[in-house]
């Protein structure tokens, strides 16, 4: 199997990390989205989109992240994405929350607009108003993040065991981070971010990422 990503892309590191922590053999082709090789004919042909990641097993070619992680876990038999009906619902359930809820208003309502020109808004005052009210929605999803999905007795987003909906959510909600929160507000979100950050292929994946965080910290950002 092929997974076509690139390490600065939020969607690639929630497969990136996954197979990793999962032994799941890839091969990993960059796609260089800097000189723009996402929107040229080669790869719109394997994803229209014109986006990353894409995953080609043979013949078959899936996009969307989330769609590549359940792909993977079911191929891979892994437990991280349970049989049982309702415990996979669940994790359904948190990763359609993840990306329709949470993802839309932190990271792109208010993490990508501060970090990447080709998000920044037109005028300094459309900017500071989709930031505003992106920051304010955004604390409306980690307050339920922190009070309901990771209430005491869950140490991940669907109880007491990782599932592939960790791995979704983790790389989304460490962007956080990279605009200057500390998620002292969140302690719930904090401990498990911490736990996500524990296991062994973390720094690997992340590493991009930080680097560019680190070059990122003194540009004043509205955080959350």
């Amino acid at each position: 199997m092929k997974l076509h990503y690139h390490p600065i892309s939020t969607t690639s590191r929630t497969v990136m990390l996954f197979a990793a922590e999962s032994g799941i053999p890839l091969e990993m082709q960059v796609v260089d989205l800097f000189t723009g090789e996402h929107m040229q004919p080669p790869y719109a042909r394997l994803n229209p989109n014109r986006l990353i990641p894409t995953l080609e097993d043979g013949d078959f070619v899936l996009t969307e992240n989330s769609a590549i992680l359940k792909y993977l876990a079911d191929k891979a038999g892994s437990p991280a994405y349970p049989k049982d009906l309702q415990q996979r619902a669940r994790v359904n359930e948190r990763m359609d929350w993840t990306s329709t809820q949470l993802c839309s208003d932190l990271v792109y309502g208010l993490v990508y607009p501060q970090i990447f020109d080709s998000h920044k808004r037109r005028s300094d005052e459309a900017q500071a108003a989709t930031l505003e009210r992106s920051r304010e929605r955004a604390q409306v999803w980690l307050k339920v993040l922190n009070d309901s999905v990771l209430a005491p007795g869950n140490n991940y987003l669907c109880g007491d065991a990782i599932t592939i909906a960790d791995y979704h959510a983790a790389s989304y909600v460490h962007l956080a981070e990279v605009i200057g929160s500390d998620l002292s507000a969140f302690p719930n979100v904090r401990q498990w971010l911490a736990r996500m950050k524990s296991l062994k292929s973390w720094p690997q994946v992340f590493s991009v990422i930080d680097g560019f965080a680190a070059s990122l910290k003194d540009k004043p950002m509205l955080a959350v």
